[in-house]
């Protein structure tokens, strides 16, 4: 991808390529990292930097949207690699990069151990004394680069966008969904929301896009994957996707296997929506471009589900 405003996109290799990106902002002889994937991308964070013209040392910032480990789960082996770098993240994510002991034991959980090894190599704990907590409307200065961080629940409660005024952009994570270029077709990105579990709370997600649209920005900075325009046509396709997604969990809320059925009714939705964006992929690709999101969405749907009855 071309290098706008100073703004390097890094596939970070996760699971598969241009699947899971973090970025490298290059200003005035300083940088500043936007997540980081896992300890397995740490080479090619530093590799990006280099190629920036930056050495380690000139790194002021690793800022995470969120502590999910596809975004921050190498936070801490990165750290060690950049002396002068300090952690930004949200006050409910900072405990759990301070001590990640319960984020290894959760995903070990659900992944097994010979997965979590493959996927997300080693969680270092970050010195706490290196870790900023940043709460709604923290500013940072990245040489005098004005980048703001504002809280976005939805997707996780412990998220936050951040707002690069330079750019007139938002670093998103994962709160204005996922958009692969395989999708894209000439009506421009094909978008969906992620529901991943286990904080999906569909209210607050349709509150956190409509804040991050409220400064009409020229970008968005999705994790999954990449720079992505036209975006309030995709804000508008995600609103609406986010009510299909909660009308198909309340229909299947009761079925004895709901979450077979929540995954074909998912599958389902995608598919049309892609037809009508006219992608070029079959449906079976469409399908296998989106098959861990779907999984994922419809394992955090239940979630949702779930908590929305206690």
């Amino acid at each position: 991808m071309s290098v706008e405003f100073g703004i390097h996109t890094i596939d970070t290799a996760f699971q598969r390529d241009h699947f899971d990106a973090a970025y490298l902002i290059a200003h005035e002889g300083r940088g500043a990292f936007i997540d980081c994937g896992t300890s397995h991308a740490v080479p090619r964070l530093l590799a990006c930097a280099a190629q920036a013209g930056l050495q380690p040392a000139d790194i002021d910032w690793l800022i995470v949207t969120h502590v999910h480990l596809d975004h921050a789960g190498g936070a801490g082996a990165l750290l060690q690699e950049l002396p002068n770098a300090r952690l930004v993240v949200h006050p409910r994510g900072a405990p759990h990069m301070i001590d990640p002991a319960r984020l290894i034991a959760g995903a070990t959980a659900v992944y097994g151990e010979a997965e979590m090894a493959r996927s997300y190599g080693t969680i270092v704990p970050v010195p706490e004394a290196r870790v900023v907590i940043a709460g709604d409307g923290h500013q940072l200065s990245l040489a005098g680069r004005a980048l703001l961080c504002v809280d976005t629940p939805g997707h996780a409660r412990h998220h936050f966008c951040v707002w690069d005024e330079t750019s007139r952009s938002w670093f998103t994570g994962d709160t204005f969904g996922l958009s692969y270029r395989e999708l894209d077709s000439e009506r421009g990105p094909f978008i969906v929301p992620t529901s991943s579990p286990v904080q999906f709370e569909p209210e607050a997600l349709h509150a956190s896009i409509d804040r991050l649209m409220t400064r009409a920005p020229k970008a968005m900075y999705l994790t999954h994957y990449g720079r992505v325009q036209d975006v309030a046509r995709l804000a508008g396709d995600l609103h609406e996707q986010i009510d299909e997604m909660v009308g198909i969990a309340r229909q299947y809320e009761k079925a004895d296997d709901r979450h077979d059925a929540l995954v074909s009714a998912l599958g389902a939705l995608y598919v049309a929506r892609a037809r009508r964006h006219e992608c070029a992929l079959d449906d079976a690709g469409v399908l296998r471009v989106l098959a861990m999101d779907i999984e994922l969405n419809a394992q955090g749907l239940v979630c949702w589900l779930e908590r929305d009855k206690r």
